[in-house]
């Protein structure tokens, strides 16, 4: 327990919905970040206020497109759609490395 705030460091998920937290800030896990190798630093650990610090931009509509070559009479349709993301406040968001 943190002796300033009164308040634990990590609290997880106790009951089906909840969510953990750290330091009262809710914590989410991706599998894409780097997995702790031992004896060596490792960014794996973000911290910030990602709402702030990255954004999410969405290039084009959804583009559809028909297919005249699928065989009749069913028809195929192909969807794409173009997104991209960059963090544009780096002091929102903070990268903790530690070794295991």
């Amino acid at each position: 327990m943190c002796p300033h705030t009164g308040q634990y460091l990590w609290q997880p998920a106790l009951s089906e919905g909840a969510i953990a937290t750290l330091l009262g800030h809710p914590v989410h896990t991706c599998d894409t970040v780097p997995a702790l190798v031992p004896d060596t630093a490792s960014p794996s650990i973000l911290f910030g206020n990602f709402k702030e610090g990255y954004q999410i931009v969405d290039r084009q509509s959804t583009r559809v497109l028909r297919d005249p070559y699928s065989a009749k009479p069913y028809v195929e349709f192909y969807t794409t759609r173009r997104v991209g993301g960059d963090v544009v406040n780096f002091e929102a968001i903070k990268v903790i490395n530690f070794a295991a």
